[in-house]
């Protein structure tokens, strides 16, 4: 699963930092026509992600997962093939629709994990999973960038969807899934209807409101992406703008990847939720120095930076919900969260797209700075309340008594 996630990863990824550059291929674009659609063609993917994300999650909570990843890496493969023939924006935009449909591989994989992991280690496996993907997207710009230099941004497109379809080949041949059998005496293993699920989610309040916080870093996260290869340009020149931006790109998940499992192994020692509220603080001082760089060298570094504090996010997150949803409704609960992270992701570019359009890029970064701030403060005042101060109240009343 670490191979067939790097895979995916790292063939998305490669065409992230030249997206913008491909839509101004296609005609003679004003800037801000550019930015608009970049932010439009990202967040187009993602709306039909969070349509399907929570269908698909119960699909594989009743006739599993590994069938549906496979059937994912084809629909991904396929769609970004017919990508490098695009002429014009609305092609583009309606196949990456298209791949929103698809785009369910690695929070699937995740799920798929999840459910087959013991919880005690649940986050040091998560992150290690993590791992697999975060190495897609590190080397995934770097090379995206120097192919779309070498061969052009439709070949590139052709290239990438071919390691994709390798994916599909990993987990068909490579994959055991152990399917749940159901048991209506024992919660983990009960079957559960969406309103049983719901009810579930809304009277846990901080799991409530990990899986809302998943909308608001995905904002503030996917704000800068579209737009991230404008402003390299800006910072440094139009020389070899494409794999500057890959670098950029790869930058972030250089941290991710050096950080993310040991997030996770110190989540599953001291708790997930106290992991969680020190990464959102760290994300957002980290984002906002991003709005005042003069070269591509301060900019790498502070991506690089964010990465490290950023990269622990989606395991911890995803082992906490681990934690607190019974196992045979776990890939429901988090196809909802897979579905709120897509609603950030939808949208993140659009207004970051709108943000730059109108302020200049630098003032995404201070937007996406003070986002992520607020969601470490609503965190930190969900799990006091919640969390914290009933077991101090708890322990205080055992000592009464």
């Amino acid at each position: 699963m670490w191979f067939a996630n790097f895979f995916i990863a790292g063939s998305v990824t490669m065409v992230l930092p030249f997206i913008s550059l491909y839509i101004d291929s296609f005609g003679d674009f004003s800037d801000r026509y550019v930015q608009n659609w970049s932010g439009w063609i990202f967040a187009i993917t993602f709306v039909a992600a969070f349509i399907f994300s929570p269908i698909w999650g119960r699909v594989g909570d009743k006739f599993g997962r590994k069938k549906l990843l496979i059937f994912f890496a084809i629909g991904l493969g396929l769609s970004v093939f017919l990508m490098g023939f695009a002429t014009n924006v609305w092609q583009l935009f309606l196949l990456r629709l298209l791949m929103g449909m698809f785009t369910g591989f690695i929070p699937m994989s995740q799920a798929l994990i999840s459910t087959q992991t013991p919880q005690e280690v649940a986050g040091k496996v998560l992150g290690t999973l993590q791992t697999g993907s975060i190495t897609g997207s590190l080397m995934g710009p770097l090379i995206g960038g120097a192919l779309a230099d070498a061969f052009g941004y439709g070949n590139t497109f052709k290239w990438v969807s071919i390691t994709i379809f390798l994916s599909a080949l990993i987990v068909a041949f490579g994959i055991k899934e152990i399917l749940i059998k159901f048991d209506e005496s024992d919660k983990d293993h009960k079957a559960y209807s969406s309103k049983e699920v719901f009810l579930h989610i809304v009277r846990h309040p901080v799991l409530l409101v990990v899986m809302l916080i998943s909308t608001l870093v995905q904002v503030a996260h996917f704000s800068i992406q579209p737009i991230l290869s404008l402003y390299v340009e800006e910072i440094h020149g139009p020389a070899s703008i494409a794999f500057f931006s890959g670098m950029a790109f790869s930058a972030a998940g250089l941290g991710n990847l050096l950080m993310t499992r040991n997030w996770g192994k110190l989540g599953d020692r001291i708790g997930y939720i106290k992991i969680l509220i020190i990464l959102l603080f760290m994300a957002g001082i980290v984002y906002l120095p991003g709005a005042f760089v003069t070269n591509i060298w301060q900019l790498v570094i502070l991506r690089f930076l964010l990465g490290v504090s950023i990269g622990g996010i989606i395991p911890v997150r995803i082992a906490y919900i681990r934690q607190e949803a019974p196992l045979s409704m776990q890939g429901e609960v988090l196809g909802y969260n897979t579905s709120l992270r897509f609603l950030g992701n939808i949208i993140g570019p659009a207004l970051g797209g709108m943000i730059a359009g109108f302020y200049g890029i630098s003032a995404v970064f201070f937007v996406t700075s003070g986002l992520l701030i607020l969601c470490g403060f609503i965190m930190l005042t969900a799990w006091y309340k919640h969390t914290y101060a009933d077991k101090q109240s708890h322990s205080l009343s055992s000592h009464t008594n």
